[in-house]
């Protein structure tokens, strides 16, 4: 399996968890929610899809709405496949989600991982942010020595490119640090009111350590949001 096609699966999956979709508006929410999916095409998917059933993760039912199931005889067509999460396919994204290795690391594979926080607990979100972290200060560190070996050969528009790419770096870092210091203070926070118990530090949620209405105000914002 192409890295790529495994975060194509992941992404299906962790919808699908949400509810069950038909193929069109699947597409439709990976386009739009998570925006490294902008590209693809049903070329892409609907081969993922079978490959999913065909592993046992997914079932595929027809439409169940009476307007679809009168529309699509008058139409000539096949009335809309659903496609739903089963409990083996539910087992295996929560697998998924547990998994910190370098690949969570990655670009692509960061922004889906990334997406599914909500479904993640707090000690794997803390082990992907700090990965994703490190990654990014070892890259940025090898643009800086790059720059400084190559400055002196390089046209003014070239260097600006450069010095953009080390700033975008150097945005998620900050970013990511504001990330890391928020889940830290949540899960200050829920060990103080559960007395440390490490089954609070632990549980899911769609806010995580991000900081909540209500919460004391910060001071040190970022200057940027990630892109």
């Amino acid at each position: 399996m192409s890295r790529r096609s495994g975060i194509l699966e992941f992404a299906v999956l962790g919808l699908l968890r949400e509810s069950p979709m038909h193929g069109y508006e699947l597409r439709k929410r990976l386009n739009t929610s998570l925006g490294v999916f902008r590209a693809f095409s049903y070329g892409t998917l609907y081969p993922c899809l079978k490959t999913l059933v065909a592993n046992g993760w997914l079932v595929e039912e027809p439409g169940n709405t009476h307007d679809e199931a009168l529309a699509a005889p008058l139409a000539g067509r096949r009335a809309k496949i659903v496609y739903r999460l089963t409990a083996e396919g539910k087992e295996h994204f929560e697998e998924l989600l547990s998994q910190t290795g370098p690949d969570a690391y990655e670009d692509e594979h960061f922004a889906a991982r990334f997406a599914f926080f909500g479904q993640t607990s707090r000690d794997v979100r803390m082990r992907v942010l700090e990965g994703r972290r490190s990654r990014l200060e070892e890259r940025l560190e090898k643009m800086r020595a790059s720059l400084a070996r190559t400055r002196e050969r390089l046209d003014d528009y070239t260097l600006e490119l450069q010095r953009h790419g080390m700033e975008s770096v150097e945005r998620e870092v900050r970013w990511l640090n504001e990330l890391i210091e928020s889940e830290r203070a949540g899960r200050d926070r829920k060990g103080s009111a559960s007395g440390g118990s490490a089954q609070q530090d632990n549980t899911n949620g769609a806010t995580g350590g991000l900081p909540r209405p209500g919460d004391t105000p910060r001071t040190d914002t970022p200057d940027d949001t990630a892109t």
